[in-house]
């Protein structure tokens, strides 16, 4: 499946930055305390160089900060760059991923329908047209159960709206919603089967986009995004 991934500068980089996050997402290192280089160095068998791009790319992100003669002090996860893809990525594979879950699907609530208005509004023809090809390719996929397939025309067909909506805020949150349907899918809270209603709700959004058809737009995305919800506070 084609699905966004965070950026990685190398393995031995990224696997001791998500190490490190992990330690401080499940407690194993407090907000407050600090580690040094040598630290990371001896703890992941490492250069000198790349225990300071490893010290870099976490402060990047506000998992850490650095202090002269202290080192790495970790900081509470709440600080950190919430909408970043790697920290969405790491929060989704820690024991925290439904909360993750949750509030990213009430920033979906709050996002995805007023853009699939504005997409309603401003998508060309073609556009238009594409929609309503992904819609039928979703209940092929769908009915048929070839989950790859479907959940990457799912996948387009979200980050689509938000690329379309005439809003570069939307369009700014677009890589995120690909991480959360992805991350959904990677951590096994996805049906095995997607739900009829789902299939006909995009449906809907796909028509009311090819109608020009703003408010019925936002009521059906409403519609895909509250069942998102509904699931995860079963």
């Amino acid at each position: 499946m084609n699905t966004t991934q965070p950026m990685q500068p190398t393995t031995l980089q990224y696997d001791a930055c998500k190490t490190l996050a992990l330690d401080i997402l499940e407690g194993r290192w407090t907000p407050g305390n600090a580690i040094t280089l040598d630290d990371i160095q001896a703890r992941f068998d490492t250069s000198r160089t790349v225990a300071r791009e490893v010290a870099k790319n976490l402060e990047s992100l506000k998992v850490v900060e650095i202090r002269k003669r202290v080192g790495l002090i970790a900081q509470n996860p709440s600080t950190w760059n919430a909408l970043d893809s790697t920290v969405i990525h790491w929060k989704l594979q820690s024991s925290h991923r439904i909360e993750e879950l949750v509030q990213l699907t009430q920033l979906r609530l709050a996002i995805e329908p007023e853009a699939a208005a504005a997409t309603a509004q401003h998508a060309s023809l073609e556009l238009r047209t594409q929609f309503i090809a992904w819609a039928a390719q979703l209940r092929l996929y769908g009915l048929d159960n070839q989950l790859e397939q479907f959940h990457e025309v799912d996948q387009k067909f979200h980050s689509t709206i938000l690329q379309a909506s005439h809003n570069d805020l939307f369009a700014t949150l677009s890589e995120t919603i690909d991480i959360v349907l992805a991350g959904r899918v990677e951590i096994g809270l996805y049906p095995p089967q997607p739900k009829v209603s789902a299939i006909e709700n995009h449906e809907a959004v796909a028509n009311a986009i090819a109608e020009q058809n703003p408010e019925q737009a936002r009521i059906a995305m409403r519609r895909i995004v509250d069942e998102v919800s509904e699931t995860l506070y079963a």
